[in-house]
C-alpha cells in the first residue's frame, strides 16, 4: 500500500508519519548498537500499519529479516504463525542447549517427544533469535498480529518482553492486540491529518472534486488511507458528486472490504475462484495453490488478471495486496463456493507432509456430520497436543463434535474438548462443550466425568469458593463407578477447600475429609496420592494426635520421592501440606527443591508459579528473604500466572516480613481481591500478616484486633490459623488480655504439640514462655532459643531472642536483657525485618546502651533480577545455566551482572558469594 512521498523526497518516506518513521528508525538504531527492541503498531483496519512495515524493512537494507503474516483461518493450528517466522532459521536449532532444541524440534516437526511447555519454547525461540543475530542484527516483522495462533502470539509476547541486549527487533502490527501483546510496547497509529489526508485522496481520483464531497470523505474516513485510496477506485465521477450511499453506516473495515468486493465484479469467474482458494489456503504456498487450482480447472491466465488488478501476487509465496483483500474474498463467497475450494486444497494437500491442514480443509469442505473427517480432527488433536498446542489440539476437537453424528462418540469427544478447552485456559468453551456432552450423556461414567469436568472448570477458572462444593459432588459421584478417580477427585476437593477456607459455600475441609475418610478404596497398595489424601484428612477429622504417624508418612515419602511420582507432578505445592502441618521446614525444602528442579529440567513450567508461591512463604518464614525475591522474579518472568489474591500475596508477604510501610496498602488490596475472588485462604494470610505486622510496630492492641479470628473454632483453618495465634499470642499478652492470650495459647498447643521437630516445640516453648513468670518463663525462653536454633525459623529464633530481652528488661536485669536484644538486633537486621530491628533497637536503648542504626546494605541497591541473577551466579552456574531458569538470554544475564559487579564493588563471580547472603533454590 503507498500513501505518498513526504515533502523531503526521503527514499521510503510516508506522507503525514514523520512522527512514526521517526520513532521506527530510532527502533532500528538501537537494534544496530545491539539493544533488543519490541514495539506494536496498533491501529483500526487500512490505517497504514501494513506501509510502515514495509518502510521498516525496505530502510533495514543490512539488517536480516524475517516475516510472519497472521491469517484468520489459521488460527488454531499451534504454532503456524511460528513456523512462518523461524522456519528459514532452523539451522541454527543446533547451537541451542538440549532441552530447548528438543523443544524446537518437537514443535517444528522434526523431532518427537513429550509436548514442551510453552515457556520453554518461548526460552528457545529467544536463543534462536538471539543466536542467528550473532551473524547480523535481525529485524522480525509480523503483520496483523490479531490473527496469531495463540501459541505463536503467547511465544512471541514472551520473547517479546525479554528482549534487552541482543540486536533483534520484534515488530507487530495489530488492528487490536490479544492478551498476549498486551504489555508490549505500543505506538498507537492514526489517521492522516486534514491536509495529508486531501493530498492523498487527490492522487486516487483523476478528475476535481466537490469541496463538500471530499470534506465528508475525509471525515468520514477519518484519515484512513486505505479507504482514502480504494472507496473512491471504481466509482464515476457522477458518482462520487454526489456522496449518496459512499459512506454508510457500517464500520471503517466492512466498508473498505466492500470497496474490494466490488472490484471482483470486472474479474473472470476463473480469477475469482483463484483469489478464493488463494483466500482459503493461509501457507502462501504457490506449489499448493496450483495443485488445487488444478483440481478445479482453473488455469494460469487467471494469475494475470489478478496481478493486473492488483490483488494478489504469485510469486516465491502467495501474497494479497492488503490483508482485508483476502477477509473480503472470503466473507464475502457463498458456503458452496467455500466448500470446494476447501476440498480441492484438502485432495492437493499431501497427507504424509501435512495431515491437520489437510483435515482442518475436509471439516471445512463437509456439509454436516462425517465420521471419517472426525476421526482425522481427533488424529490431528493428537498430534497437535504432542507439538505442545494445546489451543489447537482443543480446537481440532472441538470441530470434530461438530461432525460426530453418533451420540455416545459425541459425549465423549464433547468431553475430551472440554479437558482440552480446559487445559488450554479456555475455560467459557470448555464450560459449553461440557453442556454439550450434558446433553448426550446417557450412562453413569459419563454423567460423573460431566460432574468432575464442570468442578474442575470452576476450579482452574477462579480458584474460589464455588469449586469445592463441585469438586466433592463430582467424587462422591465418581465412588460408584471408578473408585481411584474419586480418591484423585476428593484430593483436588481437598485443595479447593484449602484455597476457598472460611467463604466455601459448601464442601467444606471438615466436610470433604469426612467423605473422603468413608470412600470405598480401590484393590492394591495404597498410591502416594492415597497417603496424602489420608494423611489431610485424618489431620481435619481427627486431629494432629492421630493424623502425625500418618503425616509423617507422607512426608517421608514425598521426601525420598527421587524419580518424581505422578502425585508429585499433579499435585505440587499440595504435597508439601502435610510438612506444615508438622513444622518440619527441612523437609519442605527437600520437596520444593526437587519438585522446582524437575519441573524446570523438564520444561513443565506451566505450574511453576504457583510452586514458586509455595516456595517464596516457606523461604520468607525462614528469613530468607534473597531466596523468596528470587522466587518472585522467577515467577514474574513467566508474566503472571493468574489475576487473582493468590498472584499479589507473595509481594504482599515480603514487604509484610520486612515491616514496610507500603505493606498495610497491600494488604488491604490483596483482601479485597480474595474477597471478591472467594479466596478464603489469602483472607487467612492477611490476617496474619496484617497482626505479624502490627507487633513488629509495637502496635500491640490493633495487632490483637487483626488476629482476633485466630481464636475462633474454623477447623478448615489448620495450617495459617497457628501463625496467626502466634501474633494474637504476643500482641494479647504485651497489651494485657490474658482471657485472649489463653485462647491463642490453646490453639498453639493443639497445632504443635503432635509434632517433634524442634520449629514445633520451639515454638511451644517461647509461647508458654509468654504466659509463664519467674524461673518458668526463662527456662521456657532457653528452650525455645535452644530448639530454634537447630532449626530454619531464623525469624523466629530472633524474636525469641527480643521477646526473652524485653522480658529480662521488665526483671532489671539490665546486663543479660542487653545481651539478648544485641543478638535479636543483630540477626533481625541480617535477616532484613527492618519493623522488628528498629522494636529491638529501642529496647536496647532503654537500657542505656547507644545503638546506631543500621544502614541499607550495598547488596540492597540490586533490583530483584539483579539479585537473583547474582545469587544463581554465585552458585557457579553459568550464563547460559541461569538464563534458562530465568527465561532470560545469556546476553541479557551479562548485561546484568555488568550492572552487578560495580554495585557490589566485586570484579569476579568468585566474589560474590561473599557479598551476597541467603542460599538459592
Amino acid at each position: 500500500m503507498e500513501t505518498g512521498v513526504a515533502a523531503s523526497g526521503r527514499r521510503g518516506a510516508l506522507r503525514g508519519r514523520a512522527e512514526e518513521c521517526g520513532l521506527l528508525d530510532g527502533l532500528l538504531a538501537d537494534v544496530r548498537r545491539g539493544e533488543g527492541r519490541c514495539l506494536v503498531l496498533r491501529g483500526e483496519a487500512g490505517i497504514g500499519k501494513t506501509a510502515l512495515l514495509d518502510y521498516l524493512v525496505e530502510l533495514a537494507s543490512d539488517v536480516r529479516i524475517a516475516r510472519a503474516v497472521g491469517v484468520e483461518s489459521e488460527m488454531e493450528l499451534a504454532y503456524a504463525s511460528l513456523h512462518q517466522l523461524c522456519g528459514p532459521m532452523l539451522d541454527r536449532m543446533v547451537t541451542l542447549p538440549a532441552p530447548q532444541r528438543q523443544a524446537l524440534e518437537i514443535v517444528f516437526g522434526v523431532g518427537g517427544g513429550a509436548a514442551p511447555d510453552r515457556f520453554l519454547v518461548g526460552l528457545a525461540v529467544l536463543g534462536l533469535l538471539s543466536e542467528v543475530a550473532l551473524e547480523r542484527p535481525l529485524l522480525c516483522v509480523v503483520d496483523d498480529a490479531q490473527w496469531l495462533d495463540r501459541a505463536s502470539a503467547l511465544t512471541l509476547g514472551f520473547v517479546g518482553r525479554r528482549l534487552l541486549a541482543e540486536p533483534v527487533g520484534l515488530v507487530f502490527a495489530a488492528r487490536e492486540p490479544g492478551e498476549e501483546l498486551r504489555h508490549a510496547p505500543e505506538m498507537r497509529v492514526s489517521g492522516l491529518r486534514e491536509g495529508d489526508a486531501r493530498a492523498l485522496l487527490d492522487s486516487a481520483v483523476q478528475f476535481r472534486l466537490d469541496e463538500r464531497v471530499r470534506d465528508e470523505i475525509i471525515s468520514e474516513t477519518r484519515g484512513n488511507p486505505l479507504a482514502l485510496l480504494e472507496l473512491p477506485r471504481g466509482l464515476t465521477a457522477m458518482q462520487l458528486a454526489s456522496g449518496f450511499g459512499l459512506l454508510g453506516a457500517r464500520v471503517l473495515s466492512g466498508r473498505i472490504e466492500d470497496s474490494f468486493v466490488r472490484r471482483l465484479n470486472v474479474l473472470s469467474d476463473s480469477a475469482r475462484r483463484l483469489l478464493l482458494l488463494a483466500a482459503a489456503e493461509p501457507t502462501g504456498d504457490p506449489l499448493l495453490l496450483w495443485r488445487a487450482a488444478e483440481q478445479l480447472a482453473i488455469g494460469p491466465t487467471a494469475a494475470d488478471d489478478l496481478e493486473g488488478e492488483g490483488l494478489l501476487a504469485i510469486g516465491e509465496r502467495v501474497r494479497f495486496r492488503h490483508p482485508l483483500v483476502r477477509s473480503a474474498v472470503y466473507g464475502s463467497a457463498a458456503r458452496r463456493e467455500r466448500r470446494a475450494v476447501h476440498l480441492a486444497l484438502a485432495e492437493a494437500t499431501d497427507r504424509g507432509v501435512d495431515p491437520d491442514r489437510r483435515a482442518w480443509h475436509l471439516a471445512s469442505a463437509s456439509p454436516g456430520p462425517d465420521e471419517q473427517v472426525a476421526l482425522e480432527l481427533e488424529r490431528s488433536a493428537g498430534r497437535a497436543q504432542a507439538r505442545g498446542g494445546l489451543a489447537a489440539a482443543a480446537a481440532f476437537l472441538h470441530r470434530a463434535v461438530a461432525h460426530t453424528g453418533d451420540r455416545r462418540r459425541k459425549v465423549d469427544r464433547a468431553l475430551a474438548a472440554a479437558e482440552a478447552n480446559l487445559q488450554a485456559g479456555e475455560f467459557d468453551v470448555a464450560h459449553s462443550l461440557v453442556s454439550i456432552a450434558e446433553t448426550g450423556a446417557r450412562d453413569e461414567l459419563q454423567r460423573a466425568r460431566v460432574e468432575l469436568l464442570r468442578a474442575r472448570i470452576a476450579l482452574f477458572s477462579t480458584l474460589g469458593s464455588d469449586a469445592p462444593a463441585l469438586l466433592l459432588a463430582a467424587a462422591q459421584h465418581l465412588e460408584r463407578v471408578d473408585a481411584r478417580l474419586a480418591r484423585d477427585t476428593y484430593l483436588d476437593a481437598w485443595g479447593a477447600a484449602l484455597l476457598a477456607g472460611r467463604l466455601a459455600t459448601r464442601g467444606g475441609l471438615l466436610e470433604v475429609s469426612r467423605a473422603a475418610r468413608s470412600a470405598p478404596r480401590p484393590d492394591g497398595p495404597p498410591r502416594p496420592s492415597d497417603l496424602l489424601l489420608d494423611s489431610l484428612a485424618t489431620l481435619i477429622t481427627d486431629g494432629g494426635e492421630v493424623a502425625a504417624p500418618l503425616l509423617e508418612e507422607a512426608t517421608r515419602t514425598f521426601t525420598e520421592d527421587e524419580g518424581g511420582t505422578e502425585a508429585s507432578r499433579r499435585w505440587g505445592w499440595l504435597t508439601v501440606a502435610p510438612t506444615s502441618a508438622l513444622w518440619d521446614e527441612k523437609s519442605a525444602y527437600a520437596i520444593l527443591a526437587r519438585q522446582l528442579d524437575s519441573v524446570r529440567a523438564a520444561g513443565a513450567l506451566a505450574r511453576l508459579p504457583l510452586d514458586l508461591s509455595t516456595f517464596d512463604l516457606l523461604a520468607a518464614r525462614c528469613g530468607d528473604f534473597a531466596s523468596a525475591e528470587g522466587a518472585i522474579a522467577e515467577a514474574d518472568a513467566l508474566g503472571k500466572p493468574t489475576s487473582t489474591a493468590i498472584a499479589s500475596a507473595s509481594a504482599m508477604r515480603l514487604a509484610a516480613f520486612r515491616g514496610r510501610e507500603e505493606a498495610w496498602a497491600m494488604i488491604e488490596s490483596v483482601r479485597q481481591e480474595a474477597s471478591a475472588a472467594g479466596q478464603g485462604v489469602v483472607i487467612e494470610l492477611t490476617e496474619w500478616l496484617l497482626a505479624l505486622l502490627y507487633n513488629g510496630f509495637g502496635r500491640y492492641r490493633e495487632a490483637v484486633a487483626a488476629a482476633r479470628t485466630a481464636g475462633e473454632d474454623r477447623p478448615g483453618e489448620v495450617l495459617v490459623s497457628a501463625w496467626t495465634a502466634m501474633e494474637l499470642l504476643e500482641a494479647a499478652t504485651r497489651s494485657d488480655n490474658p482471657e485472649i492470650a489463653g485462647i491463642a495459647l490453646e490453639r498453639i498447643v493443639a497445632a504443635t504439640a503432635f509434632s517433634r521437630t524442634d520449629s514445633a516445640q520451639g515454638i511451644l516453648a517461647r509461647s508458654r514462655a509468654l504466659v509463664s513468670e519467674g524461673a518458668t518463663a526463662e527456662r521456657f525462653y532457653q528452650e525455645a532459643i535452644e530448639r530454634l536454633g537447630r532449626s530454619l525459623l531464623r525469624p523466629e529464633l530472633a524474636r525469641a531472642h527480643l521477646l526473652f530481652g524485653e522480658w529480662l528488661r521488665r526483671e532489671r536485669r539490665g546486663v543479660d536483657a542487653r545481651e539478648q536484644l544485641r543478638t535479636a538486633y543483630d540477626q533481625l537486621s541480617s535477616i532484613g525485618m527492618e519493623a522488628f530491628a528498629e522494636r529491638a533497637r529501642g529496647e536496647l536503648m532503654a537500657t542505656g546502651e547507644k545503638v546506631r542504626k543500621r544502614a541499607a546494605a550495598t547488596r540492597d541497591e540490586l533490583t530483584a533480577q539483579e539479585r537473583q541473577i547474582a545469587h544463581l551466579a554465585s552458585t557457579g552456574l553459568s550464563n547460559p545455566e541461569i538464563g534458562s531458569r530465568l527465561f532470560l538470554s545469556p546476553r541479557t544475564v551479562e548485561y546484568h551482572l555488568s550492572k552487578v559487579f560495580p554495585k557490589l564493588g566485586v570484579n569476579s563471580r568468585k566474589q560474590l558469594g561473599r557479598a551476597l547472603r541467603g542460599p538459592v533454590i
